[in-house]
């Protein structure tokens, strides 16, 4: 596995993959720099994310009476649709791979760029323009059948049903631009020495992650397609009464999204690696362990997208095997949280705000991996799917998991896009906020599940109202958290204090050159000696000479 790397370019700024831009525009709007359209995708899905979660309050407020008397049964099935919709595909997916992914990998592997960055802006603006196209379906009916449209019903939906095909078919576009320019950048552009053992694990997640966006999202595109054409020129395709099968959707979806999951945690999983040696001021515990377990959960995720349908009428024959595949994924998932934990023990532990939600990360994300396996029995499937079991357990891992991840990589990278710190105090604040106010607004809805109550429903049981305003009023202060998060972010980037280069004693790449990065990344592509979390060794690069101004602070160790 230890391959060598050859040079990314020459060796002087001159060789910079394209030359610098001057206008405002080319600069910061229609940018190729890596680096702007990693900040563009994060701040663009910061504002999917507000417009998905006041949706999210609209639904809470609509259960907190059991009659639901807020809006209209037809209105509360669109806003779930958009909803659902919206944090998958508009805000989760593009701030990992998009967002974090563009702006820190290539610093991380030493590039001046990634390989195509023409297609990296175009990857981008098809983004906003997909997702202005979805929200654009609530003037004519948007969908009505959650985010995954399930035939016959979506077949029956308002003509926005159409316009959310074609908008999520836009951003698989996107998606798949963006993993075959990451691919070839990883496998074609890092620095010399740079074998695959010595890359941050980090790199490790989006190089995983890649794949999956260019083949699995094929499957998806291939079954949007198939929707939009059936419903706008009556091929059937999926309509039961004219041959088609509801079942063919079911198995092209869930192909790519139970490999979406992974889209969307093994960036976080890169994230949290690179957080836990910084903080615990230690190197990472098995480290060929979790980047060759990252791989393996890549393989694996191609192997169970049937799980989803144990309910679906699938022969028993071959519901054995999706279940035992479903309880294997565990076990290289299991690898990396025991060398999390294993680096934590021991460490000098500084306890920021990136370190506290990696560590929440790790509580809220095995709470929901733990629910996972349960539901990879189908004897338990067959009783909770369909319940409020199942928006438990897909938002222990999506928000506890992915978000949580997101929140802990803003704090931690903030410093390297701004060359400012956000507010510690304020993170903590926001840190307690949404962590008690997730946990109280989801673990209820495990029991509600195997009580009985069906999600996507505008009106339930009464005796279900209870737990419905507890997690209502819960939802609130994760939100009230979130709204901290934002305005903590925005004020930092005036008055947070200077970061320098290397605020926290990190040892990768990025945080070995200024903050913020300048346009051509390094003066010289640097060479690599060694992997990068030895903190008892000196720093294993060579070739940084006069990259940091002598004006700026020098990195100071974590917490001082």
């Amino acid at each position: 596995m230890a391959v060598a790397a050859a040079p990314t370019h020459g060796g002087g700024v001159a060789d910079h993959i394209h030359p610098e831009p001057h206008s405002f525009i080319r600069r910061y709007i229609f940018s190729i720099d890596h680096k702007i359209i990693g900040i563009q995708y994060i701040v663009t899905a910061f504002l999917f994310m507000v417009m998905g979660g006041l949706l999210a309050e609209l639904i809470r407020v609509q259960l907190m009476n059991h009659s639901g008397t807020f809006v209209k049964p037809d209105t509360f099935n669109e806003l779930y649709s958009i909803h659902g919709s919206t944090m998958v595909w508009l805000v989760i997916i593009p701030l990992l791979t998009g967002g974090f992914g563009n702006f820190v990998f290539p610093l991380q592997i030493g590039a001046r760029d990634v390989a195509f960055p023409w297609l990296n802006m175009l990857s981008f603006w098809i983004f906003p323009v997909a997702g202005l196209m979805l929200y654009s379906s609530f003037l004519m009916g948007a969908p009505v059948a959650g985010w995954t449209e399930y035939p016959p019903m979506s077949l029956l939906g308002g003509p926005g049903t159409s316009m959310w095909a074609a908008a999520i078919f836009l951003i698989g576009v996107s998606s798949t631009l963006t993993g075959i320019n990451f691919l070839v950048t990883i496998l074609k552009m890092r620095a010399p020495g740079m074998t695959f053992t010595r890359m941050p694990l980090f790199v490790w997640g989006q190089l995983a992650t890649a794949p999956l966006l260019m083949i699995a999202t094929t499957a998806l595109g291939a079954a949007l397609a198939a929707l939009f054409i059936e419903r706008q020129f009556g091929v059937p395709f999926f309509d039961p009464t004219r041959g088609g099968s509801p079942v063919l959707w079911q198995h092209m979806f869930w192909f790519y999204s139970h490999p979406a999951v992974y889209i969307m945690i093994l960036p976080a999983f890169g994230m949290i690696s690179e957080i836990f040696p910084t903080f615990a001021r230690k190197p990472i515990f098995g480290y060929k362990m979790i980047a060759f377990s990252t791989v393996a959960i890549a393989l694996l995720s191609f192997m169970v997208w049937a799980h989803h349908m144990f309910t679906s009428g699938m022969a028993p024959f071959l519901q054995l095997p999706f279940m035992i595949l479903t309880m294997f994924i565990a076990i290289p998932t299991g690898i990396k949280i025991f060398s999390w934990v294993a680096t934590l023990w021991g460490g000098k532990i500084h306890l920021t705000t990136s370190m506290m939600f990696a560590i929440g990360f790790i509580a809220t994300f095995t709470f929901g991996g733990l629910t996972g396996v349960y539901l990879s029995a189908v004897p338990f499937d067959l009783h909770a799917h369909g319940t409020y079991f199942i928006v438990a357990h897909l938002h222990y891992v999506l928000v506890g998991g992915s978000l949580m991840a997101i929140f802990a990589g803003m704090y931690f990278w903030y410093p390297k896009m701004s060359g400012r710190i956000m507010n510690e105090f304020w993170g903590k604040v926001h840190f307690w906020l949404f962590f008690i106010g997730f946990n109280a607004t989801f673990i209820p809805m495990h029991w509600l599940g195997l009580l009985g109550m069906p999600r996507r429903v505008a009106v339930y049981d009464p005796q279900f109202q209870f737990w419905n305003q507890f997690a209502s009023i819960s939802s609130f202060v994760m939100t009230a958290g979130i709204l901290v998060f934002f305005i903590n972010a925005i004020v930092s980037l005036r008055t947070g204090k200077k970061a320098g280069a290397n605020p926290w004693g990190a040892r990768t790449l990025e945080w070995q050159i200024s903050s913020p990065p300048p346009y051509y990344n390094f003066k010289k592509v640097p060479a690599v000696l060694a992997a990068p979390y030895d903190f008892a060794e000196p720093l294993p690069y060579r070739g940084l000479e006069g990259e940091l101004d002598p004006n700026v602070p020098a990195p100071v160790a974590a917490g001082h």
